[in-house]
């Protein structure tokens, strides 16, 4: 009996702990997944998707690779809203930090009459000491302030052409600040005239590599005219302008304004600049074109302050007298007037006169009057100096009685006659004319400048100089579209061939790059494209390969022919770009062709754009040859 109730209590207590050990698990695995669940909710709701949750007893893991260190941190707190901290484990990751991005690579450079600087930031593949060097040579004797950096990252794409361009852009720029990124370049300068801007711009334009972007900001200040000059003339031809200047656009009106009234024929042509005398200028200008206007014929001279009025020979000296003293009682008081009127000259008795030659080859003729040995022997050294020692030929003769300012006028002659293609110029002791022709389209200003400072206000002379564009060095040279279409005449007529599938120029077209070479010498600097094009036979990327190296070749050969080809490149389009069928031969043939083609400027991109557009390929790219099948395959090409 005592054993069954000692059985039975036994059993009982084994029950019960049965009992509890199942209660407890059941327990504990619903806490385990109701704090898994209650997290990985709480961690969809706030998007943090990427956290892994796994529960474990009263401890929950969290498990994944977070994207950055402070999106771990959050999910390490969001699951602590739902749980008690101290049971969450963190497991997790943070992604790999990104690579350090290249710095952005620049360069400020920086010249003037007091040295050159240059600041930034550079790879190291670019050669500093030999930048360095390069500005050192520009800047000649000038101090040269180098605070370059470099870092150790990869040269982007277009930095090294920019950096180039921009050296060479500075042996041509005294007064320049340049800014360079890679592919771009910005250059504001200064420069003395309007005439040297356009020339400067049309250079850097030409020069610029393809596929470099270039942004120009070129002033040119007023020049500085001195002395402050203009000459008025009528005579039979009608009236001109030797030369004009005004201090403002206002006075430019107003002075062109009058000549126009006074029966001006040629153009209104007036050069704003600094160094009036006064702000009466155009005032006493306006005055005295009218005084010569009523006079009828003769010339007005200005030179600062000082007035030469010269009437024809043979106006009446009643009508000088008065135009002479109305004129004299209205000019402004800083202006001092030089009236003459020339007497009449005996037909019968030619003046004394020393006449100077230039002929278009450049020969020069000395004949006529010289007052003395000594002032012979100057003028033959003056001349041959100034036009060359084989090209003067003198036949002058010594007399006594020539006036005292005849050395002067004389040299001064020769001075103006310098400045000429060819014409002469003639010294009598009244007069010295200038006659000729120039590319100049300033020489009948600088001509006029000159006598009025050389001569002296009472003396009278005569310029009848001509514009030819022939002769200008600047306006005779082709325009880059000109260049163009020269080169596609010639193309057209005698094409540029190949030996069969072969990127070696055929001896039948040598000529004709002879002749290319030769157009391509008097254009100068052109951004310049040869392309290479092919038939559609044989494999696409044969032909695109067989393109390129023939447009290699040919910039090969100009090279070899000394042309310059710093702005060219060569590419191969293959057969993308037929101008006929490819199903004749003739069509073909038609394909088969290199073309020049320029490199057309685009406009600058916007400050702080920083996106970097490439215009063109380089143009020495190495193209292997075609192996003996893939050039029976394209024989035809």
């Amino acid at each position: 009996m005592r054993q069954s109730s000692l059985l039975i209590i036994v059993s009982t207590f084994a029950v019960a702990a049965v009992l509890a050990l199942v209660t407890a698990n059941l327990s504990v695995q619903l806490i385990e997944e109701s704090s898994e669940i209650g997290v990985r909710d709480a961690l969809d709701e706030e998007g943090l998707t990427w956290a892994e949750v796994e529960a474990d007893g009263l401890q929950v893991t969290l498990a994944g690779i977070a994207p950055t260190e402070a999106i771990r941190f959050a999910a390490l707190s969001t699951a602590g809203s739902i749980v008690d901290a101290a049971r969450v484990i963190d497991d997790m990751q943070v992604e790999a930090a990104a690579a350090i991005a290249p710095p952005r690579f620049s360069a400020e450079l920086l010249r003037n009459d007091a040295g050159f600087s240059i600041i930034g930031l550079i790879p190291t593949s670019t050669d500093r000491d030999g930048v360095i060097d390069q500005i050192t040579a520009i800047a000649d004797d000038l101090p040269v302030t180098d605070l370059i950096e470099v870092a150790n990252y990869p040269a982007p794409d277009g930095w090294e052409d920019a950096l180039g361009f921009a050296l060479a852009a500075m042996e041509r720029l005294p007064r320049a600040k340049v800014s360079v990124v890679a592919g771009r370049v910005s250059i504001t300068a200064i420069t003395d005239s309007s005439d040297e801007k356009t020339q400067l711009e049309t250079l850097l334009n030409r020069a610029a590599p393809p596929g470099l972007r270039v942004a120009l900001n070129i002033a040119a200040p007023r020049p500085v005219i001195t002395p402050f000059t203009l000459r008025l003339v009528m005579d039979e031809n009608g009236t001109r302008f030797d030369a004009c200047s005004a201090d403002t656009e206002a006075a430019r009106g107003r002075i062109v304004d009058a000549a126009f009234a006074a029966g001006l024929t040629g153009p209104g042509t007036c050069t704003v600049g600094m160094g009036v005398p006064t702000p009466s200028w155009s005032v006493a200008v306006e005055q005295a074109i009218a005084a010569l206007s009523e006079l009828g014929a003769g010339s007005v001279t200005f030179s600062d302050a000082d007035i030469t009025l010269i009437a024809a020979e043979g106006t009446a000296q009643s009508d000088f007298d008065r135009v002479v003293g109305e004129l004299e009682n209205q000019l402004p008081e800083v202006f001092a007037l030089y009236a003459k009127l020339p007497e009449t000259v005996d037909p019968n008795q030619g003046p004394q006169e020393f006449v100077a030659t230039l002929s278009p080859e450049g020969l020069v003729q000395l004949r006529g009057r010289i007052s003395d040995e000594n002032l012979r022997a100057l003028v033959d050294s003056y001349a041959q100096a100034a036009f060359g020692s084989n090209s003067v030929y003198t036949a002058t003769r010594i007399v006594d009685d020539l006036p005292a300012t005849w050395p002067v006028r004389v040299l001064t002659g020769l001075e103006a006659l310098s400045q000429l293609s060819n014409g002469a110029v003639t010294v009598t002791p009244d007069t010295l004319t200038v006659s000729g022709n120039t590319g100049n389209p300033k020489a009948s200003t600088n001509i006029a400048t000159l006598l009025a400072s050389k001569l002296g206000e009472a003396e009278e002379f005569d310029i009848r100089v001509t514009y030819q564009e022939k002769l200008d060095p600047i306006a005779a040279l082709p325009t880059p579209d000109e260049c163009e279409s020269e080169i596609a005449t010639i193309l057209a007529s005698s094409k540029i061939t190949f030996e069969p599938g072969s990127a070696t120029i055929d001896a039948g077209a040598l000529g004709t790059m002879d002749d290319i070479s030769e157009i391509l010498r008097q254009c100068g600097d052109l951004r310049l494209e040869i392309q290479g094009h092919t038939d559609s036979q044989g494999r696409e990327e044969m032909n695109l390969n067989l393109s390129q190296a023939r447009a290699q070749s040919v910039l090969n050969e100009l090279r070899a022919r000394r042309v310059l080809t710093a702005t060219y490149s060569a590419k191969g389009y293959g057969e993308t770009d037929p101008i006929a069928e490819n199903d004749t031969e003739a069509g073909r043939e038609a394909n088969r062709r290199i073309e020049f083609k320029l490199i057309r400027p685009t406009p600058s991109a916007p400050e702080g754009e920083t996106t970097l557009e490439t215009l063109a390929g380089t143009g020495d790219t190495e193209a292997g040859t075609a192996d003996s099948a893939e050039g029976q395959e394209d024989e035809q090409n």
